[in-house]
């Protein structure tokens, strides 16, 4: 079993700031990409960043200039500093992994965080 334990959700006041951590344990041969979602009731899951073990990020462009993702790779934790909150960026938001299990040239597995609530109000 691989889990992913998500840290770091609140309530914050628009313009603040939160971090979110990530530790990803169980049966992980090599993480390929570390990532966090959102999600608001009735809406799609969206990608706000992700990871690679290399060090390579990819943003949403809603977040871009505000959030930052980094990774402890020692640890399997990947992290989300965001800052210059707003309205909008309330959410549920999950952590994902995408690893291998037995060596570099197989599959790729996946496995998701139970979320942890971000709420950004007056």
């Amino acid at each position: 079993q691989v889990q992913l334990v998500e840290s770091g959700g609140g309530l914050v006041q628009p313009g603040g700031s939160l971090r979110l951590s990530c530790a990803a344990s169980g049966s992980i041969f090599s993480i390929a990409v570390m990532g966090w979602y959102r999600q608001t009731p009735g809406k799609q899951r969206e990608l706000v960043a992700a990871i690679t073990s290399g060090g390579s990020t990819n943003y949403a462009d809603s977040v871009k200039g505000r959030f930052s993702i980094s990774r402890d790779s020692a640890k399997n934790t990947v992290y989300l500093q965001m800052n210059s909150l707003k309205p909008e960026d309330t959410a549920v938001y999950y952590c994902n992994t995408r690893y291998y299990r037995g060596s570099l040239l197989g599959p790729l597995s996946d496995a998701w965080g139970q979320g942890t609530q971000v709420t950004d109000s007056s």
